[in-house]
């Protein structure tokens, strides 16, 4: 007797790209907000976030895709060997960055 797939041909891990992609999609329209109104309050400084969050988000876009097809490759083979976090870690660790300097130069 085989054994039964471990992948489900349901939508899954579309509606995870997808997600994946309205955030990165999301980055990249706040980042070139900031560009268009931050200058009047940062000066020249404003263009370092928004040129990085524009940046960011190509990099993450690229990688959410290579984590998206590895997932599905990993499901339709039956292997058990699933993307690992890094792409997570690395989104969190930034995040968290930002967030630090934010709050750095709003209490500054």
């Amino acid at each position: 007797m085989s054994q039964p797939a471990l992948f489900d041909p349901g939508l899954q891990p579309e509606r995870t790209l997808l997600a994946w992609r309205r955030t990165v999609l999301s980055l990249a329209v706040g980042s070139l907000v900031a560009l268009r109104v931050l200058p009047p309050v940062l000066g020249e400084w404003a263009i370092g976030p928004g040129v990085v969050g524009v940046v960011l988000s190509g990099v993450l876009w690229v990688l959410a895709g290579r984590r998206a097809a590895a997932g599905y490759r990993a499901l339709r083979d039956g292997s058990a060997a699933l993307p690992g976090g890094g792409l997570l870690l690395f989104l969190g660790v930034v995040v968290a960055a930002a967030g630090a300097v934010g709050l750095w130069w709003a209490v500054g």
